[in-house]
Order: C-alpha cells, then structure tokens, then sequence
C-alpha cells in the first residue's frame, strides 16, 4: 500500500532534517536557504512495532521483515502561495498528492537561521500554511459550483451537490479547513474530484530547542493551545537530535547517545507510529519459520480484502483464515500451542481483521 504522508511547513522550520531522521532509503538536502527542497524527496520508512521483534522472538524466522509507509518531503510553502508566489502551485500540487499531512512548526528561537515572518509565533506560522490551503481549496470548490450551478436547475442530484459545495465554500471562506466540517462518507462524491488539501489529516511537529525536548516550552504550548479544537496530536521534538540519533548506524552507539539524553526510544519512533495510526492503518502478521512479517491494511477490512496485499489470488480464491490473536500467540508461545488449546480460530469472507491479528489464509485459485 503506497500511502504517503508530507511534511510541510515555512521555509527552514526543519522539514528536511526531520525527513533525513526517518528515511533509510533517501536523503533530503537540509540547508539554510529558501526552497532548498525544490522537488520533493521520498523515502520509505519502517514503522517502530514491538510486537514484530516479540514474534520474531518466539518463532526465530530466517527473515523479519517490518511494514514500511512512505514520507515525502515537500518544499516550504510561504505567504502567497496559493497565488503563485515562491513556485507555489508546484508546492501546493505536491501536498494535493500526499494521503497526510505532516506539519512542521518552528518552536524555538535562533538568530543563525534564517527567518522572513519576524519573531517566532508558531500560530500564526500554522495559519499561514493553513490559509494558503484554504484559499487553494476555495478556489477548487467555487470553479465546480460554477459548473454545477446551471445543472443543479434541472437535476436534483446536482442540486445536492451543489448543496454541499456551498457548505464547503463558507466554511472555507470562514477560514476554517474542510477536516473540520464533517462531511459524511455519503457526501463525499460530491468533492472527491477535488482532491481538496484542508481534507486531509494533519499531525503537527513542534520543532522545539535541546532544552525543551522533554517538557515543550512557551511555543509548542502556544501550537497546543491553537489546534484543541482540531483532535490532532501535537508532537514535541528536537529534528537535530532525531537526525544524529538516525545517523548512527551501531545500535549501542544510539542506546548511549539517547541515554545522554534521557531518551527511551527516538521521538521519531512515535512519529512515525502516529502517522501510521492518522492515515487510518493497521497491521496484521503472518508469522513462520521462513518469516515474520507485518502487513498494512486500512481500518475496517475484512479478511479477503487483508489477504489481497500478499496477492491479489489471495483475495480472488479466498477460503478461509486461520486467525490468532496477538496476545494469545505472545501466552502460549507458538501457533501449534494455540491451536492445541483452542485459540486458532477459522474466519470467513466477512470477518474483520482486527490490529495485530496473526493470520494464515487459505485460498483455491
């Protein structure tokens, strides 16, 4: 599944050395200059599950194999950019094409970087970006109501549609973002050729200084405070320290540093974990000596659709699964332990999978 969430944000807030942090397969250009990422950067990443490393563990596989999710680095948007300013289409184009938003936000003071809106405010750096989006948004939705205007005259399912375009455009012009008007899943058609950018769901990193790592500071209280109403989670980070950990490849190397630090695990790790869960992901794992693997599926798919990301056969001649919980598994410690006490279960077509079901399928094509 090639879902792909952007990290977007002004100009030297820290994108692309956020993006260095979590890409094992891409490096992005980090200085200090405007539009120094001029065409974005992709880079697969794995996604952290200690559940991986416990199977692996208990079945001693030839191969672990993690599931990944790709992150793309889009240029620094600025003050105009929906108007053109700053090779602001090609930016905003780029956005259009992510499923998630990753917005990085400036919360600490430096004189050495490079800065064109005054003194740090990360509010109103978050409502720049935001009204740039806006704007671009609104500007989608009135060019589909001038067309469906004369229409909606003498087809009632135009009618409606046009309905919920003008909802969309006074909620735009309100300067609130599309995420927060509701839309139902029925109403959708309506605006999905759109490909509206306030739709999508956003994660905001506060890019804070090494003393505030920890606690936050002023600023990431101050973006705290802005985005309540919004239900999105607000990640405190140091990008730098997340970049020097990712470079080091000795594991003991980065255990030490991270405990000079007084750090668990890198942030990026619940990053990268956060993203997973805002795109609306979960995993499963098939789990045999040959290999320990987790696969990505989407909230709310059921068993055939789950087994097509192995192979598309898979979905087409699906019989049944055999299904184990992750926590029975982790108990009894292997599959034929569980099947023995009568924790292998056998689904059919309309079973949903559940996150961190271990499964196996079986199908005739």
């Amino acid at each position: 599944m090639a879902l792909q969430a952007g990290i977007v944000g002004l100009p030297n807030v820290g994108k692309s050395t956020l993006f260095n942090a979590v890409s094992k397969s891409a490096k992005a250009q980090a200085s200090n200059y405007r539009f120094c990422t001029i065409d974005p950067n992709v880079g697969l990443v794995d996604v952290p599950d200690e559940r991986l490393a416990k199977l692996a563990e208990l079945v001693q596989p030839n191969r672990v194999v993690p599931t990944q999710i790709e992150i793309v680095d889009i240029a620094g948007l600025v003050r105009g950019a929906s108007k053109g300013e700053g090779l602001g289409n090609k930016f905003l184009g780029n956005i259009r094409e992510v499923d998630a938003i990753i917005h990085v936000i400036r919360c600490f003071e430096d004189e050495n970087i490079l800065r064109d809106e005054g003194a740090i405010n990360p509010v109103s750096d978050k409502e720049i970006i935001d009204t740039e989006l806006q704007l671009k948004d609104l500007e989608s939705v009135e060019k589909k109501m001038s067309r469906t205007e004369k229409m909606a005259k003498t087809d009632p399912k135009a009618k409606v549609e046009l309905e919920i375009l003008q909802r969309c455009k006074a909620h735009l012009e309100q300067g609130k973002s599309i995420r927060e008007l509701g839309i139902t899943k029925e109403e959708m058609p309506a605006i999905a050729d759109l490909f509206l950018l306030t739709i999508k769901p956003v994660l905001y990193v506060a890019n804070v200084d090494e003393a505030s790592m920890h606690t936050g500071n002023k600023f990431s209280e101050m973006l705290k405070e802005s985005v309540k109403n919004e239900q999105a989670e607000v990640i405190i980070m140091n990008n730098s320290i997340e970049a020097q950990i990712a470079e080091m490849e000795n594991p003991d190397d980065q255990q030490l540093f991270m405990e000079e630090y007084g750090m668990k695990e890198p942030a990026l790790n619940r990053l990268i974990r956060s993203t997973y869960k805002l795109l609306t992901l979960q995993t499963y794992f098939t789990a045999g000596v040959q290999e320990v693997r987790a696969w990505t599926i989407h909230e709310g798919w059921k068993a055939p659709q789950a087994a097509s990301v192995i192979h598309t056969d898979f979905e087409k001649g699906f019989i049944k699964a055999e299904v184990i919980a992750y926590n029975d598994f982790v108990q009894y410690g292997s599959e034929a332990a569980c099947r023995e006490v009568g924790k292998l279960r056998i689904e059919g077509k309309e079973y949903l999978v559940k996150d961190g079901d271990i499964m196996h399928f079986r199908f005739n094509v």
